[in-house]
């Protein structure tokens, strides 16, 4: 299914491109200046059906928020930028063929938005053979690895190879060092079970047992009873719509008595803390790549991308309370926009021929402060892994509210460069 966000005013410059309407539109000076007044074609790869349905829900609101915010300010080279959305179900296969959509049927000038690592692996050959910029929003460590191409980048938000290294140390110092680890048994769970081992090890402690579950799987109480009994800490992060069940027997198995639990917030994005069940978490540790509620140092830049989003100081629909975001990675939808616009500006992007020109751009960037336009915090862009690196975060539940306990250094979660994507050819 194809959709192309629309409010009034995106609806006027979409017109505004297709015709004439612009000449008469009051924006008349807003984009006056462009040499086109053709839209700008964002296709956003989104995973509206399937196991990560919540977070394109949430990442298409944040996608059609940073689109207001971006056409307000006057569209990218004084021309208005349009997103077309279409559903890759969260399937690889698929997710091929909407990028192949994107740039034979669309003629869109990018691609953005996808999330699940098997979705982006199977779908970022396609970009490089449609010459299709691709600026994927996953974790998975498959673009720094190497593994993809050119036109495959990843610059608003961080790895998971990045983040276990950065978390290893908390974990080690303050919880334990004999882990066990339960994780998705697919290409982003298995860079959680090499990475972590690996960065855990290094500490001075192990891995007793590796666990892993079909991204698929609707109960989880049978994977429990491989817990080793010396477990010091339990290590886990799940994905896809039974991430409830998951905490929730996880709870049921181990009742009062329970080794330390440390936990990515994928297990519980968009589930509410004050679901029933949930109690037994008082006390554990999350990963955040951006803390959910609202906390006692929030900068002015969370304030105002929590107001553009519709989210409030619980990091719920303002709307809905219950309506729980997947706060800790749809800022990454904003910042890539961001980026992207920053990119196509610097490159002077007027059309298609100058996809070349806005990957150069983009590989050239480096320093990306704290800003509107990156509100989760500082990070670094390396332009020959097409990777961005940024603070890391780890929350505690404390009343039933996720605190923040600790902030990583960007310093913390650099590791060597594994490929050089700039040597490649277009």
């Amino acid at each position: 299914m194809t959709k192309t966000f629309k409010t009034s005013r995106r609806t006027l410059l979409k017109g505004a491109g297709a015709g004439g309407l612009l000449a008469a539109s009051p924006l008349l000076g807003r984009f006056a200046s462009a040499q086109s007044a053709a839209p700008i074609k964002i296709g956003f790869q989104q995973h509206s059906t399937g196991i990560g349905a919540a977070y394109g829900r949430w990442y298409g609101r944040t996608t059609d928020a940073a689109l207001k915010v971006i056409n307000d300010a006057g569209g990218i080279n004084g021309r208005p930028v349009e997103i077309i959305s279409e559903d890759d179900g969260t399937d690889p296969k698929r997710g091929a063929e909407v990028v192949e959509k994107f740039a034979n049927q669309h003629e869109c000038d990018v691609a953005f938005g996808t999330l699940f690592s098997h979705v982006v692996i199977g779908s970022a050959p396609a970009a490089g053979e449609q010459k299709l910029p691709y600026f994927v929003v996953s974790e998975g460590h498959h673009v720094a690895s190497g593994g993809l191409n050119r036109y495959t980048l990843q610059p608003g938000i961080t790895d998971v190879k990045s983040q276990v290294q950065a978390m290893a140390p908390y974990v080690a110092e303050n919880l334990g060092k004999k882990v066990t680890m339960i994780f998705p048994d697919f290409a982003f769970g298995h860079d959680h079970r090499d990475f972590f081992t690996a960065a855990i090890e290094a500490q001075g402690g192990e891995v007793l047992e590796h666990i892993a579950v079909p991204p698929s799987e609707t109960s989880f109480t049978k994977y429990f009873p491989k817990i080793p009994r010396d477990t010091e800490v339990l290590y886990h992060v799940m994905v896809g719509p039974a991430v409830l069940t998951f905490v929730k027997e996880l709870g049921e198995f181990f009742g009062p008595s329970s080794p330390a639990i440390f936990g990515f917030i994928d297990s519980l994005e968009a589930v509410d803390l004050a679901s029933p069940g949930l109690e037994f978490l008082e006390g554990t540790y999350f990963w955040e790549g951006n803390p959910r509620y609202a906390q006692a140092d929030q900068t002015d830049y969370d304030k105002n991308f929590r107001a553009a989003v519709g989210v409030d100081e619980n990091g719920a629909s303002v709307s809905d309370p219950s309506d729980v975001s997947t706060y800790a990675h749809m800022f990454g939808c904003w910042e890539t926009l961001h980026v992207i616009k920053a990119g196509m500006e610097s490159a002077d992007y007027q059309g298609l021929a100058d996809r070349q020109k806005l990957i150069e751009a983009v590989e050239a960037m480096t320093d990306m402060p704290e800003s509107d336009a990156h509100p989760q915090g500082p990070k670094i862009f390396n332009g020959k892994t097409h990777q961005v690196f940024g603070v890391q975060y780890i929350s505690k539940v404390e009343s039933g509210r996720l605190v923040k306990v600790h902030t990583t250094t960007i310093e913390d979660t650099l590791y060597p460069d594994e490929v050089d994507y700039t040597t490649q050819s277009f």
